[in-house]
């Protein structure tokens, strides 16, 4: 698929690489992000990075002061000219992040319910989930909320038919092939099959998302009582 730069309202254009939750296009799309963030082009206010799509914010009135063409072609040529530029390279170096999560089913609460519509007991689903690794592919929903995959297609499930109106912070879901923790109380949709007392955002902190995109995450099993004694 060719990558296509497309306006986004009047202030935004997106750029796609892809339209799959493929790792070769999000390492170009984070690729491109941290390209950008680097040349610190004049007017652009933000880039925010998808499975494969990169949105780039600009700041029409502070184009206007200093170039005669207009925002939109202004932005189209900087990014025509970003991708003549950029290479894999330029994306970050992967961390591997290690997150406790416990999967008794007092808070791993659709974990039964899955089990019956997989046909597989509750442990080989755990099983199945804590043994991948899994790439973080974008942040959004909420402040913190990773997007991670693939989940292995033995306990791949769509979102609920109906959200629930409040999911507990730290509760490990699955939809599709996505896996996410919920940083906050929150209404959601998501499979969820268990609970880690890591803390995964905090405004107060100078990184304040525990995850972010390029990294990779190892889900460890841990008791119920190791649970309440970390989160205690």
């Amino acid at each position: 698929m060719p990558v296509t730069i497309q306006p986004l309202g009047d202030h935004a254009v997106t750029v796609t690489f892809g339209d799959a939750i493929d790792e070769s296009i999000n390492k170009q799309v984070l690729a491109l992000f941290n390209y950008l963030q680097q040349k610190n082009i004049e007017g652009v206010k933000d880039c925010i990075p998808a499975y494969a799509s990169l949105t780039v914010v600009y700041d029409i009135i502070e184009i206007r002061k200093y170039h005669a063409v207009s925002a939109v072609e202004y932005m189209h040529n900087q990014i025509q000219a970003a991708l003549k530029n950029f290479g894999i390279s330029s994306t970050e170096t992967t961390r591997l992040v290690h997150i406790p999560v416990c999967y008794d089913v007092s808070l791993g609460i659709d974990l039964q319910e899955m089990a019956l519509q997989k046909n597989k007991t509750v442990e080989e689903i755990v099983e199945l989930h804590a043994a991948a690794t899994y790439r973080v592919y974008m942040i959004g929903f909420l402040p913190g909320f990773a997007y991670m995959g693939k989940v292995d297609s033995k306990i791949a499930a769509p979102r609920k038919a109906s959200p629930r109106k409040n999911v507990a912070a730290g509760s490990v879901g699955i939809a599709d092939f996505q896996t996410g923790i919920y940083p906050f109380n929150s209404p959601g949709g998501w499979n969820i099959i268990g609970q880690t007392p890591m803390q995964i955002f905090n405004k107060n902190y100078k990184q304040p998302c525990a995850l972010e995109p390029n990294d990779t995450v190892k889900f460890e099993s841990i008791s119920l009582k190791e649970f309440e004694e970390l989160n205690s």
